[in-house]
């Protein structure tokens, strides 16, 4: 049989490219036995990347490949970790610590590191090969107002030099006596002025204070999971939801109603729009938005809420979304494709019934859109079926990050381990 010289030229690039297609599976590591606790699809395998960091918070992937981590409480001078594989096994094998604030918001944006103590945004320019920055670090962000709770920083960056930053609420519901039986509200209430929403800021200039950067929406009670979606070039958050409709209310409203209300807001973030807290929260079986009772609601009036948009979509109460990203990825199947990945934390007061949340989950897109199904993509967190209270979570998903290759990881703030999630053809 004769072959022509080009055909035997075509099989062999056929066979070096299907060689090439082999070595590239191959260098996915084995999963961890019963991937490390978690449950995940089929196909899908998992492998502690680093473990007992301490309070993981949100990470960031730089273009190399490392990762960076911060922590909610600094470990001395160190406020973030920053970790190296250099064999390519998936494992970090290299760390080094800096930045002496603890906090949870990190990110990169037009090669510098941006990072969040629970007052101030900051930034480092990373050098080529750097694992730490040996730059100085840059006052970015300051003059937020001096808060308890939700005082955390997370932000994200469009494609334009901004930078997008939320500011939480200081109270539950906007009450005149904080966390207090039947307190009524403020009204107006005075927490939406520099807190309970996102704020636009210019990414590229040092010493800017809040009261320079643009209110861009208010109304949200504390959007901790943040992130820009490049497909449709727009904000999207999930809103925590506000706390103790019954303990703060019992004669509205049941330990039943408290469990499951309010929803957590899966929301498109557009500017100048109020998103309603505190004058409202989104109740799901009624699929609208209701009048809280600090400000004269029985769980059924919506006078004060008209003209408040329902969520995309809403997650159960109480759940705690910490951290959102768009997929962008090529590991996953194409059904994952800008998607939302959510880390739910876990709830905390959802007596009588179990706790809930503990977990990952995916909200499928299509055209732009949430379809409106929520998926449970990682499950196992807590490392048991029922959860009473969240201290007897074995772990707590908290942060969520894209690796350069298309895996996934994953952060507990509980013993600080770092999952990193694979996809195996």
């Amino acid at each position: 049989m004769k072959y022509s010289i080009l055909g035997i030229l075509v099989f062999a690039l056929l066979i070096q490219a299907c060689s090439g297609l082999k070595t590239e599976e191959q260098k996915l590591p084995t999963p961890d036995p019963d991937n490390a606790g978690l449950k995940l699809p089929e196909k899908f395998g998992a492998i502690v990347s680093v473990d007992n960091v301490g309070k993981a918070r949100h990470m960031a992937v730089n273009d190399n490949g490392d990762l960076y981590v911060k922590l909610r409480v600094a470990q001395g001078e160190t406020g973030i970790l920053a970790f190296r594989d250099n064999d390519g096994n998936g494992i970090m094998d290299e760390h080094k610590g800096f930045m002496p604030y603890g906090g949870t918001g990190i990110g990169f944006h037009n090669g510098y590191l941006y990072c969040s103590s629970d007052s101030n945004i900051y930034r480092y320019k990373l050098n080529p090969g750097e694992l730490a920055p040996s730059a100085e670090i840059e006052l970015i962000a300051t003059g937020f107002p001096k808060q308890g709770p939700h005082a955390t920083k997370p932000m994200t960056f469009d494609n334009e030099g901004h930078m997008y930053v939320t500011v939480g609420a200081p109270v539950n519901a906007g009450e005149e006596n904080a966390f207090s039986v039947e307190s009524p509200g403020i009204d107006p209430t005075p927490y939406t002025e520099r807190q309970a929403g996102i704020w636009q800021f210019d990414a590229n200039k040092p010493d800017q204070t809040q009261d320079e950067a643009y209110h861009y929406a208010i109304g949200v009670r504390n959007a901790l999971a943040l992130d820009w979606n490049y497909e449709t070039n727009s904000l999207y958050a999930v809103n925590h939801g506000r706390d103790q409709l019954q303990g703060f209310w019992p004669k509205v409203y049941t330990l039943e109603q408290n469990a499951d209300l309010p929803g957590e807001q899966f929301i498109k973030v557009n500017k100048d729009q109020d998103y309603g807290w505190p004058y409202c929260y989104y109740d799901a079986a009624q699929g609208k938005q209701i009048q809280s009772p600090e400000f004269g609601g029985d769980g059924m009036k919506t006078e004060r809420c008209e003209g408040i948009e329902a969520p995309l979509l809403s997650l159960p109460a109480h759940t705690a979304p910490n951290d959102l990203i768009f997929y962008t990825g090529d590991m996953f199947p194409a059904r994952y494709k800008n998607g939302a990945f959510v880390a739910l934390h876990g709830s905390w007061n959802r007596a009588p019934y179990p706790q809930m949340g503990y977990s990952v989950v995916f909200l499928p897109f299509k055209d732009g859109k949430p379809t409106g199904e929520v998926e449970e993509f990682a499950t196992g967190f807590a490392g048991k079926e029922e959860v009473a209270a969240p201290n007897e979570a074995l772990y707590r998903p908290t942060g969520l990050a894209q690796g350069t290759d298309g895996s996934l990881f994953v952060s507990d703030d509980v013993k600080g381990r770092i999952w990193r999630i694979y996809y195996y053809k």
